[in-house]
């Protein structure tokens, strides 16, 4: 294999390709490392690795190491092999369809459906914990897991606004913190004015959701605009690396290849920019992380 850069010995570019060889195998492993809660992160590589995103498997990550460093070798650049690995971790995400938006939307819409159950089955003067177990036992599919550890964990004897409160927990909702709000006010106080309550509750979570798909709408567009801007970007570097190489020479220097680095800082920053412009920002959450008094069930208020 020729020099990477004009005039640089062939050890070193291989010493520069193995650096960054060396760089994805420390991602990889930074992968595998199991990802905790924040209380519970100690020592440095946990805590490195709770920073990388949660869709970072550790195979997404090989594969991406592994083009990347394809990448470098066809094209000689050590700076294109970290341009493409980084491109193949975060461009699918980008490209792609906006799923966690709309996994959120359909929880929305799950809670809004469960709490009109609740309202629903109090009204025929079943008691609340019945009224739990009961609509948990036809549970939407968007809540269907959490709704079944929460009738477990009322099976179980654990008081129901402990239970509530991990359901909350589970749920990772502002929305779901309201809706547990009420519910844990029913059980220490008169809950004769529950249904029409979650009826209300209900009403605002589907406007709530009925808000969001109209924002997801307008940000369809700022979304497309990203996709073709990448694609368009894309392709011509491709076609330039296939079908006018010479074009490219100058970035077989030193300087050349600082250049690409800052130009791929640049295009990555402006990236960056239209995800952040087009993410909403979520509220306040109302309920926080049960403490263990309230797990034990010696505290009777909560952290709120």
């Amino acid at each position: 294999m020729s020099a990477v850069l004009t005039g640089v010995p062939l050890t070193g570019a291989a010493a520069m390709l193995g650096t960054v060889f060396g760089l994805g195998v420390v991602a990889t492993a930074y992968g595998v490392v199991r990802r905790v809660a924040p209380d519970e992160t100690s020592g440095f590589w946990p805590r490195v690795a709770g920073w990388l995103p949660t869709h970072w498997t550790t195979r997404r990550v090989m594969v991406a190491v592994a083009v990347g460093v394809v990448a470098g070798v066809l094209t000689t650049w050590p700076v294109a092999a970290v341009l493409t690995t980084v491109a193949i971790l975060t461009l699918p995400g980008l490209l792609g369809p906006d799923g966690a938006a709309a996994r959120r939307t359909e929880r929305m819409e799950a809670l809004a459906t469960w709490t009109e159950m609740l309202r629903d089955t109090l009204s025929a003067a079943a008691g609340l914990e019945q009224a739990v177990l009961a609509t948990a036992a036809i549970a939407p599919a968007a809540l269907e897991c959490e709704l079944a550890e929460l009738a477990s964990s009322v099976r179980s004897g654990r008081p129901l606004s402990v239970a509530v409160r991990s359901f909350a927990e589970d749920v990772h909702d502002p929305l779901a913190d309201v809706v547990v709000a009420a519910l844990v006010m029913a059980t220490t106080q008169q809950a004769n004015k529950l249904g029409p309550l979650l009826g209300e509750l209900a009403d605002s979570v589907r406007e709530q959701v009925a808000m969001r798909q109209r924002i997801d709408a307008g940000r369809a567009g700022i979304r497309t605009g990203v996709r073709v801007t990448v694609i368009v970007t894309l392709g011509m570097v491709l076609g330039l690396v296939v079908f006018n190489r010479p074009y490219l020479e100058p970035f077989n220097t030193l300087a050349g290849q600082a250049v690409l680095a800052v130009v791929g800082a640049l295009f990555a920053a402006s990236f960056t920019h239209l995800t952040v412009i087009g993410r909403l920002d979520e509220p306040v959450r109302l309920i926080g992380p049960a403490s263990a008094a309230t797990e034990s069930g010696v505290a009777q208020g909560g952290t709120w």
